[in-house]
């Protein structure tokens, strides 16, 4: 399976900030959306991602109020990436051995989607129930 695969299911659709977005600005947004990561554009170009781990250490070590921190104080430059022709399989390689939970598809240069830790394990959760389908119905017949 691969990683377009994923995209073709759940959508394209990526929320997103800017660098110079407040730490506060962020918490709002990832609230509304009830999602755990934005990735950060600079126009149409990705600036890095900013994850609620994130915010999590910004917290630890300031201990201020989030109005006053910006994005690109703490958000992870240039993070890993997937492409749309990625195998599932070595994506969620990636994701565990790098404990990483939200991962941007790129494509030509260009931002396409984002998929999840938990969009990998449901592909590979289907894949594995549609093929143990098969077996079984093969050895039934």
């Amino acid at each position: 399976m691969l990683v377009r695969e994923i995209l073709g299911q759940k959508g394209h659709a990526v929320f997103s900030c800017h660098p110079d977005d407040t730490l506060a600005d962020v918490v709002a947004s990832l609230m509304q959306r009830n999602c755990g990561s934005l990735v950060v554009l600079d126009g149409d170009e990705l600036a890095g991602i900013i994850t609620e781990r994130d915010i999590l250490r910004s917290c630890a070590e300031t201990r201020g109020p989030l109005d006053f921190v910006q994005v690109s104080e703490r958000m992870t430059c240039d993070p890993i990436t997937a492409r749309l022709d990625d195998e599932v399989e070595g994506v969620m390689g990636v994701m565990t051995e790098r404990r990483i939970r939200h991962l941007p598809v790129i494509e030509n240069g260009r931002l396409c989607g984002m998929i999840s830790i938990g969009d990998v394990v449901k592909a590979q959760h289907n894949e594995l129930c549609q093929e143990n389908h098969y077996l079984k119905t093969y050895i039934l017949s």
